[in-house]
């Protein structure tokens, strides 16, 4: 009897243990956008504000233009992307430096690509310093390299070219630094990308398929394709394979690395739509299992609106939004990857760019351009660290902060558009941010003012923003001394301390 009894008992418990199982490993969200939808944008991705990723890869060898390279280095005068039938640029550097494309492809970039000074501890430093919440790099580009110790293809960075786990070395020292750790996805600009049709190249050899892709012809993509968002050239579908593959990819990032974000570059549209919302499926349950908060990003319309974070590059919104967003740009006016003659923007561009899509409910991921051997340029450090010193005092005003009434003041009007950044002027000290923690609000003006005093014309009296009374004003950096203040019809009128304190963007913490 007794022995019944216990066999009973452990039946229960058993069915009880595989009951809770069963309720646990339910996923929540399915593969449709409606369910989707319910995804919430977590509060550590709020809160960030700033992110730091990098164009690395076999691209940063020839040092030449652009990321771009490892297309237009292809592009010979018979190629249906020439222009008037004359060869790139690109082309013209390449046959000249190291031969003609039958004998010296893309591919002989990798063994080229040694990474010797590569140290993922340095780099998370950096980041860490810079002030980034959140980094990594970029996981695949359009060139079908993976940057991670793939099982999916031969052509990776443990197997070929640094013989490194690049993602998995970054992402132990970017999260030992308390930042979130993203993964950077470019892979559906490979299909069509080489010239895998043109049996002049080495790209339309098959031996070499797994890193050049299908071979699809992009002289036929008038038929069946639809232009692309240029208006300038067309491109189809991709087919089940690279669906597939690309799916495949994402999956196997997310189970060996557990991104904290999926960031994607634009031309997702032309992946299957179901693909697109069986990733979003598969990585919101793989983190819902794991209690783990992630974000995913998107361009233009490649996902449904509030199924994941819209993403903009090199563009900002031109008023405050009244849901998050994010914008790429990189740290070189021209190239998203190292070249031999970069253009920097000043450290006064960043900061101010970074103050003016906090001030729309948005948030920055800046991209930086290591050199082929894994050194990051000097000049490059500097506007990193010197954006680090900027964030050490002026941080809580953009930290964990949330949008005001209105985004801020000023005669600067911003230009909005896909890669529209630089037709915005540089801001001037007319132009005024405005962000918020609790009862206080923070003005963030953009340059010193001239004068003794300045006026914020939009906190005058009785307009009914920030109704409080205000009791003191300070200057971060100014070692917590109140300044004198008079607020009425004309406005709020500050009292400037005798000097000047800090070299770029100025925070005026109001309670």
């Amino acid at each position: 009897m007794m022995k019944k009894y216990w066999i009973i008992v452990f039946v229960f418990v058993i069915s009880c243990k595989t009951k809770e199982n069963k309720e646990i490993k339910e996923p929540k969200y399915t593969a449709n956008w409606e369910s989707l939808k319910q995804h919430k944008t977590p509060e550590w991705f709020l809160d960030a504000k700033f992110g730091i990723y990098c164009h690395w890869g076999p691209y940063s060898v020839p040092e030449y233009k652009n990321e771009w390279y490892a297309h237009w280095m292809y592009v010979n005068k018979d190629n249906p992307e020439a222009k008037n039938g004359e060869a790139s640029d690109f082309y013209k550097h390449h046959v000249a430096t190291y031969g003609t494309l039958d004998k010296f492809g893309y591919k002989d970039f990798i063994p080229m690509f040694t990474a010797e000074k590569f140290d993922a501890a340095e780099w998370a430093d950096l980041f860490q310093k810079a002030g980034a919440k959140f980094a990594g790099p970029v996981s695949e580009h359009a060139d079908g390299f993976a940057m991670w110790d793939s099982d999916l293809t031969k052509w990776d960075a443990k197997e070929m070219g640094p013989k490194r786990d690049v993602m998995g070395e970054l992402s132990k020292e970017i999260r030992k630094r308390d930042m979130k750790f993203i993964a950077t996805f470019h892979r559906q600009w490979l299909y069509g990308w080489f010239p895998t049709w043109d049996e002049t190249t080495d790209a339309s050899n098959p031996e070499f398929a797994g890193l050049y892709g299908p071979k699809v012809n992009r002289g036929d993509f008038k038929f069946p394709s639809r232009k692309n968002r240029n208006g300038d050239t067309y491109y189809p579908l991709a087919g089940k394979e690279f669906n597939d593959q690309w799916l495949n990819r994402l999956k196997e990032i997310v189970d060996k690395y557990e991104p904290d974000m999926v960031w994607f570059d634009n031309k997702v549209d032309i992946i299957a739509e179901d693909h697109r919302k069986e990733f979003l499926e598969y990585y919101y349950n793989h983190a819902d299992k794991n209690n783990q908060e992630v974000v995913s990003t998107y361009k233009f319309e490649d996902f449904a609106k509030g199924s994941a974070v819209l993403d903009l590059e090199r563009a900002r919104m031109s008023e405050k939004q009244d849901f998050p967003w994010l914008t790429d740009d990189s740290i070189d006016w021209n190239s998203w990857s190292h070249i031999k003659n970069p253009n920097y923007k000043s450290t006064n561009r960043l900061i101010d760019f970074l103050v003016d899509v906090v001030s729309k409910n948005g948030a920055v991921l800046l991209n930086i351009t290591p050199k082929a051997n894994g050194e990051i340029p000097e000049p490059v450090k500097e506007r990193l660290l010197e954006m680090g010193e900027w964030l050490k005092v002026n941080g809580e005003a953009i930290y964990g902060t949330r949008t005001f009434d209105i985004y801020g003041e000023g005669s600067s009007k911003v230009v909005e558009g896909h890669l529209s950044e630089q037709k915005n002027a540089d801001n001037t000290a007319d132009d005024i941010r405005f962000t918020t923690k609790g009862a206080t609000l923070y003005a963030i003006v953009l340059d010193w003012p001239e004068g003794k005093e300045f006026t914020i014309h939009s906190l005058k009296k009785g307009n009914g923003l920030f109704p409080k009374e205000i009791t003191s004003i300070q200057l971060l950096g100014g070692n917590g001394k109140n300044l004198s203040f008079v607020r009425n019809e004309d406005g709020l009128t500050i009292k400037l301390p005798e000097n000047k304190i800090g070299k770029h963007a100025f925070t005026f913490k109001i309670m």
